[in-house]
């Protein structure tokens, strides 16, 4: 994974992260403040409108609205893996922005514009004021309407981004006491939702017993429900309505009583008394799965009681499902890394290891954590079926095998053979892979990272080559030469180069005899073709190439030097024997005698040079690599 795409999955998890927080923690407080634009006037038994509220959750919900319009921005700009290039459980960042595009507009995009869409913006500042007489009435319905019908967008979105956060979040995967205290936090919130819905419920039930009572007498009328109407039916109401105490004859209000005998719902009561007040009754209802609950025979409110009973078991089993899990798998997963870390400790401490060491191992041990979770991936494959462990290995290695230009033409059988042996390898920032001069004993393919490769031709003086190896590249090449060759010896190859690591490097290696085995199966190997690209993409070989071309451009430039001072030799010679007959002049005599002088002192200074560049030129000119030869093989 090269550093873009780093930065792209780190601000990836953060798009996620911050998403799904804001949407979590503003969404239903601020839609319960909308609900509660509706109050109910116990005095003069009338339904009203909470100004002040209104405004609030008009702003607030504008201001969250902004993050969710972010988000979609973010969503035309942020790359994706595509999944056909899936390698190691990871893949190519796609950035192409109609790509991206495309990608989204297929997908979310239209459920994000729904979720976005100021719609209780437009109900509450624009259509309530103009709906005359029976505005309350009419708000509170088409309140309702707006708010469960802008639930089911944003929870569509809500999921994913809860799945995607659980999953890439290490707070909530390492840690059992933040995993535990966010499904906390979600059984909390759907306490909330809950409280809300039963002030919003309460309030319906004590209008429909007003429109019920209201049914057999011609003045009393909607309209009359309306605060702001001269007209009212106080104690009418309040005969046949009443709810301070309990009389099921008259009227059921079940278990939406509470809230009116409470004064919950009336607009005395101030907004965080409210708040609280709801959320306690719907955090108590869902802790006892609804058991206390006293419902009417009113169908809707017996669904209501249903669904709260049926919720408060399938989130306490979730809460108490996923703390148990949490606290035994990951727990037990984090203790044997302590085990771990702490036997490192002890014999790092046993053996006198020096701080600098001590910290590698450290850093080292960490980042091998964060990559296989504990995990031993090579003995989990190798207890699979040789079928299906083929099969994986073509998953994870065939892609990054074909990313190499030397095995693009191979065929299956003998890229399966190479994937079989191959096996992920672990670097960390600064870990040295192999020192110039060390035998080689393995060929290292590079998945992510950088590293960074360096040869001064066996430490002579004057000679430095450097390169810098990404994700797929290659190193070790050495080791073919090595393994292709059918008389080499038993002797591993010397490194001709430094290889270090930049930053943390995830490859796969192909030791020594693994190669030599697949080299000594396949004889398809040892075409020329295969050589040739080998030669190719080789940093042996470029290097060799480059001090090759470098010699041969001095050498010419040298000749070309000596062939210009030998025609100046040739013209000054021709000067002087064309004047030797006749007595030359002393101004074309003292010209003469300059010429020659210069001449001189400059075949001197080439001579000096000729002396030298021999010495110079030498170490430049690198040792041709190795090349097996297959004339005798070939033969047999």
């Amino acid at each position: 994974m090269n550093p873009r795409q780093e930065k792209f999955v780190r601000f990836k998890d953060w798009n996620s992260d911050k998403s799904s927080e804001g949407q979590f923690s503003t969404k239903d407080w601020r839609e319960f403040g909308e609900i509660q634009n509706n109050i109910i006037d116990d005095d003069k038994k009338c339904l009203d409108l909470d100004r002040k509220l209104e405004i609030t959750a008009s702003v607030l919900r504008s201001f969250t609205d902004i993050f969710y319009i972010i988000h979609i921005i973010f969503q035309f700009r942020t790359g994706f893996i595509a999944p056909s290039s899936r390698v190691f459980g990871r893949g190519v960042l796609v950035e192409d922005a109609w790509a991206i595009a495309r990608r989204y507009l297929s997908s979310y995009f239209l459920i994000d514009i729904l979720a976005v869409l100021p719609l209780p913006q437009v109900v509450i500042l624009i259509i309530i004021p103009n709906l005359g007489g029976s505005r309350s009435l009419n708000t509170k319905n088409l309140l309702k309407f707006v708010v469960f019908l802008q639930y089911i967008p944003r929870v569509l979105r809500i999921y994913p981004l809860y799945k995607e956060v659980t999953r890439t979040s290490g707070i909530l995967t390492e840690t059992a006491w933040a995993g535990a205290a966010f499904n906390l936090f979600l059984y909390m919130l759907a306490s909330h939702v809950l409280g809300a819905f039963w002030y919003l419920f309460s309030i319906e039930r004590e209008t429909a017993c007003w429109q019920k009572a209201c049914a057999n007498v011609s003045a009393c009328v909607n309209a009359s429900l309306y605060c702001d109407d001269s007209f009212g039916f106080r104690n009418f109401l309040d005969n046949n309505c009443p709810i301070q105490t309990e009389n099921a004859t008259a009227f059921d209000f079940g278990i939406f009583l509470g809230a009116l005998q409470s004064g919950v719902v009336d607009k005395s009561m101030d907004f965080p008394q409210k708040f609280f007040y709801c959320f306690w009754w719907g955090l108590q209802n869902l802790s006892s799965l609804g058991q206390n609950l006293q419902t009417s025979t009113f169908f809707w409110e017996i669904c209501f009681a249903v669904f709260i009973s049926i919720s408060g078991l399938v989130l306490f089993s979730f809460l108490i499902g996923n703390m148990q899990t949490y606290l035994q798998s990951t727990t037990i997963r984090l203790e044997e890394m302590r085990v771990k870390r702490r036997d490192a400790e002890q014999w790092m401490s046993h053996r006198l290891l020096p701080e600098n060491l001590r910290e590698r191992i450290r850093r080292y041990e960490q980042y091998r954590w964060q990559e296989t979770r504990g995990v031993d991936e090579e003995n989990l494959i190798c207890n699979l079926p040789k079928d299906l462990r083929r099969d994986i290995k073509r998953h994870l290695c065939l892609a990054l095998l074909m990313r190499v230009p030397m095995f693009e033409k191979m065929d299956e059988q003998l890229l399966d053979a190479m994937c079989d042996r191959l096996k992920p390898v672990l670097y960390t920032k600064d870990s040295c892979i192999v020192r110039e001069g060390d035998p080689v004993d393995e060929m290292l393919f590079v998945m992510r990272g950088k590293l960074w490769t360096v040869t001064t031709n066996g430490g002579r003086t004057g000679f430095f080559n450097s390169d810098y190896l990404k994700a797929g590249d290659f190193c070790g090449e050495e080791l073919l030469t090595w393994a292709l060759d059918p008389h080499s010896s038993s002797n591993l190859p010397i490194s001709t180069r430094t290889v270090q690591a930049l930053s943390e490097v995830e490859a796969f290696a192909l030791m020594a005899d693994d190669l030599k085995f697949v080299a000594s199966q396949f004889r398809r190997l040892h075409s020329k073709q295969l050589r040739h690209t080998f030669r190719f993409y080789s940093q042996q070989w470029r290097t060799w190439a480059a001090c090759f071309i470098q010699a041969a451009w001095r050498r010419y430039c040298r000749k070309k030097l000596e062939e210009s001072l030998r025609e100046e030799e040739d013209r000054l010679k021709d000067a002087l024997s064309k004047g030797g007959g006749s007595s030359p002049s002393l101004g074309a005599t003292i010209y003469a005698s300059r010429f020659a002088a210069n001449a001189l002192r400059a075949l001197r200074r080439n001579g000096v040079r000729k002396a030298k560049m021999p010495e110079r030129i030498s170490p430049i000119l690198l040792q041709k690599p190795a090349e097996p030869d297959f004339s005798a093989e070939d033969k047999l």
